[in-house]
């Protein structure tokens, strides 16, 4: 394993940091010589940066980890996320060149799962419909809000890993509710252990009252859930979505909502973002939408900063990181790191 090389090595990012306890970690760590760029300026200076990184934080829109970003980049180690969705990173261009991809998977949870619940609650208690007619002057009767409970209902959630199952966790153990649960990367054993009941995707949508997916964004469930699955919820279940956008087709589920198919859905991720202001689904009352905020609370990013430089830090020590996305690479990337550094990071 490495001694530890404390040549500093850089770290590219931009600011600002989303709490400023990870620029105080890593300012203070002898490993990082911290490069801070901000995300409307120069692309020269970009450029002139990542030519010289070791590691890269946050790639996205206009610099998200592709091809030729790896190829302007000889010496760089690993690039890096500061949440779990990882899809602004080409994994496949990095395993191939050697190149770490890293996460805060694991990390945040708990923001995202009680998003997921609010979402059912505002739904099926129809709170923002009751809001908006009060704010509005319409004319109501309190019973036109008249709810259902989450008592004893079905939730469905595809994508069990943290998230998702600790939305199935909130759900059993406080409203009493059935969790279904489908995850192809997953052993009915280990659906079981987390606490659902493993079932089929088509099981899954036919039998919940809410659908939620908690998945990645990849190759295998880009446009997962399209107009053939909505069709087949009941047609009094809600849709909830934070993951990534792309997973649902959005157009099927325009196209279902505007039939009536299902009572409602909430939408925290779109395709694209943020969607156009005449999207349908911003008209219609049944749906609660909101910018991609599900994991936006304080504890949440404080969690993932704190985390993330401290990945930041083991990796330029030499250290496996804990939250590694293509352990296909080590072998490679031992060589490479070894090249880099001087050094041979652990076995």
């Amino acid at each position: 394993m490495s001694s530890g090389n404390l040549v500093p090595k850089n770290l590219v990012h931009f600011m600002p940091w989303r709490d400023p306890v990870a620029g105080e970690i890593l300012d203070a760590a002898p490993e990082v010589r911290l490069i801070s760029l901000e995300l409307d300026g120069p692309s020269e200076r970009f450029w002139e940066a990542i030519e010289t990184a070791h590691g890269f934080h946050q790639p996205r829109p206009p610099y998200p980890g592709t091809t030729e970003l790896i190829e302007r980049s000889p010496h760089l180690l690993a690039m890096g996320v500061g949440g779990a969705g990882y899809d602004t990173i080409d994994k496949d261009a990095c395993t191939e060149a050697g190149i770490l991809v890293v996460n805060q998977g694991g990390v945040g949870n708990e923001a995202v799962a009680e998003h997921v619940v609010g979402m059912m609650l505002g739904l099926s208690k129809r709170i923002v419909l009751a809001d908006r007619a009060m704010r509005s002057g319409a004319d109501y009767h309190r019973h036109d809000f008249r709810g259902y409970d989450l008592e004893g209902q079905t939730v469905g959630v595809v994508g069990f890993g943290n998230i998702g199952s600790r939305v199935g966790e909130i759900c059993r153990a406080g409203f009493r509710m059935r969790v279904l649960a489908h995850d192809p990367f997953l052993t009915d054993e280990q659906v079981v252990e987390r606490g659902g009941e493993p079932v089929s995707l088509d099981e899954l949508l036919q039998q919940s009252d809410f659908v939620s997916i908690n998945t990645y964004l990849s190759a295998e469930t880009r446009g997962l859930i399209g107009l053939r699955e909505l069709r087949l919820m009941k047609p009094n279940a809600f849709y909830l979505t934070t993951a990534r956008g792309e997973v649902t087709d959005e157009q099927a589920l325009i196209q279902v909502m505007s039939e009536g198919g299902i009572a409602g859905a909430g939408v925290d991720v779109w395709d694209p973002e943020p969607p156009p202001p005449d999207n349908p689904l911003l008209k219609m009352d049944n749906v609660i939408a909101c910018p991609h905020v599900a994991g936006v609370t304080v504890q949440a990013h404080h969690d993932m900063e704190v985390s993330g430089a401290h990945q930041w830090i083991g990796i330029f020590r030499g250290e496996r990181p804990p939250r590694l996305q293509n352990p296909e690479v080590w072998p490679r990337y031992r060589e490479r790191f070894h090249k880099i550094a001087g050094d041979y990071p652990a076995e």
